[in-house]
């Protein structure tokens, strides 16, 4: 590469996403490429040709170790829907003009379904009128369900996170032994995959009993069904503990979450979820007289990048590397996936994959990694996951808390 060239984050962060940008930092830094730029609030900033120079922050081996540690989107994030080619080709001239007044011949978008859309309808463009700037995604989300990869960066840490929030819930609510049982319900983020609720099967060990029921999107769920399931629960056991998705939906289609209220929609025409594990404690409590209590995990899933995975923030970082090293080898319109090639031990390498082939397509968990009941997982999904959570990188703390690399 000859030019400059720019990255960005969009849509939810992760616990990993700045690791990703430190990875294409590195990468380009190596290949002596002149201005490595970086998208104020992704490409709807980047419309606004809003950018800063990541030398400024990253210019040492402190810099890059400390934006790994750093949550959240360090160059700020966006839910921007790119409109359609056909019509709105001024939208689309806006970002060549921007390239070509900065000097960028590559722009590397780390994101989820609807960021590979941007990258796929960009490189699109470019091909269609023969421009030569290069497009390449770099996968993100906790959600996991970007097809062709094996997993996405993102999902370890939250998956992390998650188990280890239950096994102290477990161990909160089971510890008074009162004689009228105590029902938790956690709510865990995902619409329509249940990758993030299947992370509650990794809580379970020789020191922790596991939740006693995990329900996910990918089966309908059965209110009257589950508050029968929570009472024969209760006759055994002084302390309930369930984990739920936020997009469980009953036969009709209907979220649970939005039985009796409306709810909100994204730019993307996303429902907003939240309020699942409030109103099935609610329903618990009024057939039952039980004690309940909701928990919902909400942005602290994605965010905790003090529990982050040392096996995710490393795989963030060799995807953004390698989408650098893939564009230099002149590819474009692509997304870095993550290729297992090993068990014991864990091994993973990665390719350059078809953007066509992943954008806009919703990868679920699989019918077989889900028990016959339809609440929890089997063996074969621990053993996906489990190497996906190990290991750890201690944050630098200051002051008794984490510190973070903070935009100017």
């Amino acid at each position: 590469m000859k030019g400059n060239i720019v990255v960005g984050q969009s849509g939810g962060p992760t616990a990993v996403i700045n690791s990703s940008v430190a990875g294409v930092y590195a990468a380009a830094k190596k290949l002596g490429v002149k201005k490595i730029y970086g998208m104020v609030h992704g490409i709807e900033g980047f419309l606004d040709d809003k950018m800063i120079d990541l030398s400024e922050y990253l210019d040492d081996e402190t810099g890059i170790e400390l934006l790994k540690r750093t949550p959240s989107a360090f160059l700020g994030s966006c839910r921007f829907k790119m409109p359609k080619i056909e019509g709105h080709e001024d939208v689309y001239e806006k970002v060549f003009e921007i390239m070509e007044k900065h000097d960028i011949e590559c722009l590397f978008y780390a994101g989820g379904n609807d960021s590979m859309d941007t990258v796929k309808m960009l490189s699109d463009y470019a091909a269609a009128h023969n421009k030569p700037q290069r497009f390449m995604g770099v996968p993100k989300t906790i959600d996991n369900d970007l097809p062709v990869t094996d997993h996405c960066p993102g999902y370890g840490s939250a998956a992390k996170y998650i188990a280890t929030s239950l096994k102290e819930i477990i161990r909160d609510n089971s510890s008074f032994g009162a004689k009228k049982p105590t029902i938790c319900i956690v709510e865990i983020m995902g619409r329509n995959a249940g990758w993030l609720t299947a992370a509650a099967a990794l809580a379970k060990g020789d020191d922790c009993e596991g939740c006693d029921a995990i329900y996910l999107p990918e089966k309908v769920f059965d209110i009257d069904k589950f508050v029968a399931d929570v009472k024969e629960l209760a006759e055994k056991k002084s302390s309930v503990v369930i984990a739920v998705s936020e997009g469980v939906h009953v036969a009709d289609g209907r979220y649970v979450c939005e039985i009796g209220r409306e709810v909100a929609v994204d730019a993307f025409g996303h429902k907003q979820m939240s309020g699942t594990a409030v109103m099935l404690a609610e329903k618990i409590a009024a057939e039952t007289g039980l004690k309940t209590r909701a928990i919902e995990f909400s942005t602290l899933q994605r965010a905790a990048t003090h529990l982050a995975s040392l096996t995710d923030i490393n795989e963030a970082f060799q995807v953004g590397h390698d989408a650098v090293m893939a564009a230099e080898e002149g590819k474009t319109g692509m997304m870095i996936t993550l290729d297992r090639n090993g068990e014991d031990p864990y091994q993973c390498g990665t390719s350059a994959y078809d953007i066509h082939a992943i954008a806009n397509v919703e990868r679920k968990v699989p019918d077989e990694w889900i028990t016959a009941d339809g609440k929890g997982l089997t063996e074969g999904y621990e053993k996906y996951a489990r190497p996906l959570i190990m290991g750890e990188l201690q944050p630098l703390f200051v002051n008794g808390t984490p510190r973070h690399l903070v935009r100017k």
